[in-house]
């Protein structure tokens, strides 16, 4: 006879127990049970109410087939759960006790040696063991089945491990045995499944096969944890939480702007010569915008506060033609304009004259100064954000303009709008004191007047404001270079850092901006360093050089940047530390999984750096082909760990393939996130030991393919058809096939052996 149990409750609680016991065992007739044993420490945490389309954790067991369901709303959790002691499999029965609230393990002689109880809370339920009272035994639990989620969801970590020296990335869908949750980017919501070991593989619309398991020990209790929550970001990190806009921004922006070479001095000709370069170089693989700045009238010279920010008079020195007609010869040339403003104050006196009212005063009647103006905007006051709409919208409808980079937000510099919004003695002076965040109203003005299909770069706006409701870029740190002088090192580190603190919200909330991609002026190492930083996790990117001055090899790195991957992050949470080591998961239907992983010394002198597959979160015991992008070398065959000597202030790329008996692709020189996107087609032909596909080829780029040929393989023949193909053998058995065409477009290619 088939037995069966079912715990339902909907309730709400203010402490949760850091152990996993959770201030009550069970429910019985509507009523909660306090749990009789070992007392823990408990804290207080934040609990979000689910709403009525979560209603609470409705469990049910079934005896006879070990299946165990948890279903909250739409989420649910389906499978078997089984315990095993040695090599024998325990029943788990009804209580024979007369306690309702939990159930019983059996082994194979028909005694009671431990229980099972749920606890069940409005967001979370645990399923926690108990040894029977001085029993001692050993064994493993294990709940394995299917978890049913959100469509768009994806896995996650939300845990943070002690000393965690990898940033994992990931590029489709993509799984690792380090993730613990399922994360749903359109409604902010988490769905956590914690234990001693876990095992989450993405399958079709929202849906995981999962595993949970963990050992029993003398001393230890086994705990497995459900927790769905709502606003997982909303309660952390990003208050203002809304999904990046996809319609508005399908793929990651990317274009040229002048600021970081040109400064101040940027002329109308001067962006338009090296749109003109850009337009035979970059524009073939993807660079879609060229953005203007320091065009205001009176920003020939520094500081930003001189500016006349929040008029529209054009520098008629820089800018003769004025800004409408420079956007229509951008367009001209095939790209996007864009247009950088910064109009939170003005320097222009008489403008201030004219709108004293407008303006923020102190004590004294003395005017407020901030980086953005010597007069500075008062965002209570209706009219000038009547003002501020209207400026926005003439630029966005009537001159034309698609991406605006505003400046000023709320990073950290102290001299921005939104640190000085803050301060009490300057909220006493705004038309309207009680006003909860003058500085969001800045923000969302801005937002209203570029229009809602205008893209719209918060320079230093970060996720904790409110650029993240209304903005689709965020620039993560300080300048890559300050005025007037060349990019060194600690600019290239400091993108580094920011990057790492950053980008847990990166293509979620808004795209990263790392700022601009500088070459010229670095050593080959560290603008390798800067160039795979932006690239490598798919952030939004610019290029700054004169692109008159670049070598060819220069050059070559910015292209290899383009288009930019379609990256997201894994773990949820920001860094503080500089992590030696970057993975990237590679989703790709044609060439399988497989792992991007750069290796990054910071330091100031050469060092050994290291990793092991568990730390990528693959399983032991693979075997891997490793090729390294900067120096197009084989590093030969690796398993469970790799390391190797990088030079100080580098990176070393590896494209990490697990090792197959047939020729494959390993590596190519197209792109440094080394995510194939060059491949539309690609087979292995069996019975005629061919390898066949269809590369698409941009004119000027010479590619290179590596294969790795394992033994019992010897080339015969390689051609495209309409292209050049020329082949050389390298060492480690890897066959090196370079393509040319001086036409851009999508070639067919065969290799025989």
């Amino acid at each position: 006879m088939r037995t069966r149990r079912e715990f339902i409750r909907n309730a709400s609680i203010g402490t949760v127990a850091v152990s996993s016991l959770y201030g009550f065992s069970a429910f019985a007739n509507g009523k909660p049970v306090p749990f009789s044993g070992p007392g823990k420490d408990e804290v207080p945490v934040h609990s979000e109410v689910l709403g009525s389309d979560f209603p609470g954790w409705e469990i049910s067991f079934d005896e006879e087939s070990a299946s165990l369901s948890l279903k909250n709303g739409p989420v649910s959790l389906s499978g078997r759960l089984q315990f095993t002691s040695g090599t024998d499999l325990w029943t788990i029965v009804p209580s024979r006790d007369g306690i309702k609230t939990r159930y019983a393990f059996v082994d194979l002689k028909g005694n009671v040696q431990g229980y099972m109880i749920f606890q069940v809370h409005p967001e979370m339920t645990s399923i926690c063991f108990f040894h029977r009272t001085a029993q001692n035994f050993k064994g493993r639990l294990v709940y394995s089945g299917t978890v049913n989620f959100f469509p768009g969801s994806f896995p996650c970590r939300t845990r943070a491990g002690k000393g965690e020296r990898v940033l994992p990335l990931s590029c489709g869908s993509t799984d690792s045995l380090l993730n613990d949750s399922l994360f749903d980017p359109a409604n902010d919501i988490l769905l956590k499944l914690d234990a001693s070991d876990m095992q989450l593989i993405q399958e079709a619309g929202g849906s995981c096969s999962f595993k949970m398991s963990g050992n029993i020990e003398e001393s230890a209790e086994a705990a497995f944890t459900v927790v769905l929550q709502k606003n997982y970001f909303k309660t952390r990190y990003v208050p203002y939480y809304h999904p990046l806009n996809r319609e508005r921004c399908p793929k990651t922006p990317t274009g040229w702007m002048s600021w970081n070479t040109y400064f101040d001095k940027a002329t109308a000709d001067d962006n338009l010569d090296e749109a003109r370069i850009g337009q035979k170089y970059l524009q073939p693989f993807g660079c879609e915008f060229w953005s203007i700045e320091s065009w205001q009238e009176n920003s020939d010279h520094l500081p930003v506060s001189d500016f006349h920010n929040m008029d529209l008079e054009t520098s008629r020195k820089k800018f003769p033609r004025g800004m409408k007609r420079l956007a229509e010869d951008i367009r001209k040339l095939g790209f996007r304009p864009g247009l950088w403003m910064a109009p939170f104050g003005t320097g222009n006196r008489e403008f201030y004259e004219t709108h004293k009212s407008w303006f923020l005063h102190d004590e004294t009647g003395k005017p407020v100064s901030s980086w953005n103006g010597r007069f500075t905007l008062d965002p209570t006051v209706p009219e000038a954000l009547d003002h501020l709409r209207k400026i926005f919208r003439t630029a966005s409808r009537e001159w034309g303009y698609q991406f605006f980079k505003i400046d000023g937000m709320s990073g950290r510099s102290h001299g921005y709008c939104a640190h000085l919004y803050e301060r009490p003695e300057i909220r006493k002076q705004f038309k309207d004191p009680y006003c909860p965040n003058p500085f969001e109203l800045c923000v969302k003005t801005f937002r209203e007047g570029i229009g809602e299909d205008r893209v719209f770069l918060a320079c230093q706006g970060h996720s904790s404001g409110p650029e993240a409701l209304y903005a689709d870029a965020s620039r993560l740190g300080a300048d890559i270079v300050h005025p007037n002088e060349p990019a060194r090192w600690n600019n290239v580190y400091n993108q580094g850092r920011c990057t790492l603190n950053q980008i847990f919200t990166h293509n979620i909330v808004m795209i990263a901006d790392p700022d601009t991609l500088l070459v010229h002026d670095l050593p080959l190492e560290e603008a390798r360093v800067s160039a795979t930083v932006v690239a490598l996790p798919g952030q939004l990117t610019f290029f700054g050089d004169k692109l008159a001055g670049l070598t060819g090899d220069q050059m070559k790195i910015l292209q290899q940047t383009l288009p930019v991957a379609p990256v997201r992050p894994v773990n949820l949470y920001p860094y503080f530390s500089m992590l030696p080591v970057w993975n990237l998961q590679v989703e790709s239907k044609l060439l399988g999984d497989y792992n991007v992983v750069a290796l990054f010394n910071w330091k100031d002198e050469e060092d050994t750096i290291s990793f092991t597959t568990s730390e990528l979160g693959k399983p032991s015991g693979g075997k891997y082909v490793m090729y390294e992008f900067w120096t197009q070398k084989s590093h030969g065959i690796t398993g469970d760990s790799f390391s190797t000597a990088v030079p100080a202030h580098s990176v070393r790329l590896f494209s990490m393939h697990t090792l197959k008996t047939i020729p494959q692709w390993v590596s190519s020189d197209r792109h440094i996130a080394q995510f194939a996107c060059e491949l539309k087609e690609y087979g292995w032909i069996s019975a005629e030991n061919r390898l066949e596909g269809k590369i698409e080829l941009i004119g000027t780029f010479p590619l290179t393919m590596r294969l790795h040929v394992p033994p019992g393989f010897t080339l015969s023949e390689a051609a495209c058809k309409g292209a050049q193909c020329l082949v050389r053998e390298e060492e480690d058995s890897i066959l090196a096939v370079t393509f040319r065409s001086e036409k851009t477009g999508d070639f067919n290619f065969t290799i025989i052996f």
